[in-house]
């Protein structure tokens, strides 16, 4: 796919098959602004569009990943008058950015650095994994605002960390640091700061060399568990394998491994070949 600059974001390329969002308004903690929600739904269509890409990174420029919404912002809408609006503030902002996130069909990276709080922390956990820097911190952070989870963390922590310790976070509020949260399995490694950006790159990068097919619908069947049981997910891969059963990336995987060599999956399909000339 092409990189492009947005107003408040990145989209580049930093290896094959990973595409990467850069939150970009580090003056601001990477805080949400409309126009931020924007800038991500369009770089998602670009995404979308590509099918060269295979796992999608998300990250934040200068010191934090994302600090939630823009506190001036928010100031600003409560000053209106509020019996004239149609939505809250969090709908306005991050809920169609977090769901279409958690709903790309490519497997999706959050590398965490610094804050990332409230709705930030949320657009985090809409990732498929995390790492994390040693220095970073998270909060379900809303309570203290006199808010309540708003942006998806009361459905994904409590698949994350459980009930219990999913509702001592969002009900005091806590920031925690990143041995904490890889302990609770927020995270799904922690790394030092100097050396997460190359981290996340290599486990993106050898899930990238995964074959796209198969890492679209492995996603789909991990997704598809939380909302099923054990026979609906089993008659759910059952699909999924028989269509897997007909890509040529599985005969490549079958033979490399019957020929004891490295797969080349993601490859182009062969041209056809050319029509016999007629006399």
């Amino acid at each position: 796919m092409t990189p492009a600059t947005f107003e408040t974001l990145l989209l580049d390329v930093p290896a094959e098959g990973v595409a990467r969002i850069t939150l970009n308004r580090p003056e601001r903690g990477n805080a949400v602004v409309p126009e931020l929600v924007r800038d991500g739904m369009a770089a998602l269509d670009a995404i979308d569009a590509a099918t060269d890409v295979r796992v999608v990174m998300v990250t934040g420029a200068g010191r934090n990943f994302c600090a939630g919404a823009d506190l001036p912002g928010m100031k600003a809408y409560l000053d209106t008058d509020l019996t004239r609006l149609e939505e809250p503030y969090n709908a306005r902002l991050l809920h169609p950015l977090t769901q279409r996130l958690a709903m790309l069909s490519v497997p999706t990276l959050a590398a965490v650095n610094g804050a990332a709080t409230a709705g930030g922390f949320d657009l985090s956990l809409a990732c498929d994994l995390r790492i994390a820097g040693e220095g970073s911190r998270f909060g379900e952070t809303y309570i203290t605002l006199g808010l309540a989870p708003g942006n998806g963390g009361s459905w994904f922590l409590p698949r994350l960390v459980g009930s219990g310790m999913a509702a001592e976070l969002a009900l005091t509020g806590d920031i925690i640091d990143a041995a904490r949260a890889l302990e609770l399995g927020i995270v799904n490694r922690v790394v030092a700061d100097a050396t997460l950006m190359d981290a996340a790159l290599e486990l993106a990068a050898r899930i990238a060399a995964r074959p796209r097919k198969a890492l679209i619908a492995t996603k789909q069947l991990l997704r598809a568990s939380w909302q099923s049981d054990l026979p609906g997910a089993l008659a759910t891969s059952y699909w999924v394998t028989a269509a897997l059963q007909q890509t040529r990336d599985l005969r490549e995987g079958v033979e490399a491994a019957l020929e004891k060599r490295p797969p080349l999956y993601n490859r182009p399909a062969p041209a056809p070949a050319a029509l016999p000339e007629q006399e």
